[in-house]
């Protein structure tokens, strides 16, 4: 999958005009990517459409408009679209009472340690964390993560018939979800892109 370029960018006023079509294309993609995991967790697997859709966003919030600020941008979000064999997903931890949220946060500390993989036939892809969004002490309620297949997992995930869950086995939240469906159908475009 390609990853966004500057030329894929359009300024805030080209953006306005395409904007409410965009926006509607985006809500229904990201809807047949989004994985609610237990009542304390969602993801939602991206791709190169809901990144473009993110940058636009910021660039249309924050009234970006010069170049070294839309690159920015970009280079904050081009981790997020898949390379080859890969899955990109931004994990929420859902907190919805506010005099929670420290103490929910708290109980998900040391997630990024081999917690979270989809299984794949009974084999671990281990989800990679960008480790800037926790420390040994502090999670954060936005996660990034890489799932990277081998050839042959890749070419296991992509047979619907073989069975796939996102697991997550942290000591203090444990739930396995079917990856299928959909969701599933829309991942394996991922992988062939």
């Amino acid at each position: 999958m390609n990853k966004i370029a500057y030329e894929d960018i359009r300024d805030i006023a080209a953006y306005e005009k395409i904007r409410p079509e965009f926006r509607r294309r985006i809500i229904a993609v990201k809807a047949s990517r989004r994985m609610p995991v237990g009542d304390r967790m969602t993801l939602l697997f991206e791709n190169r459409d809901t990144v473009l859709f993110q940058i636009q966003e910021m660039m249309r919030v924050e009234r970006i408009v010069h170049e070294a600020a839309i690159r920015h941008e970009i280079d904050t979000y081009n981790h997020l679209v898949p390379g080859e064999l890969q899955l990109c997903v931004t994990m929420f931890i859902d907190v919805s009472e506010a005099t929670r949220i420290k103490e929910v946060l708290d109980s998900f500390v040391g997630l990024p340690q081999d917690c979270v993989w989809i299984d794949v036939d009974g084999e671990r892809v281990p989800a990679v964390f960008d480790l800037e969004q926790s420390t040994d002490t502090r999670v954060s309620a936005v996660q990034y993560l890489t799932f990277t297949f081998t050839s042959g997992q890749a070419r296991r995930f992509m047979d619907a018939s073989v069975p796939a869950a996102l697991r997550v086995e942290h000591p203090n939240y444990r739930h396995v979800v079917p990856v299928d469906g959909e969701l599933r159908d829309s991942l394996i475009a991922d992988l062939r892109a």
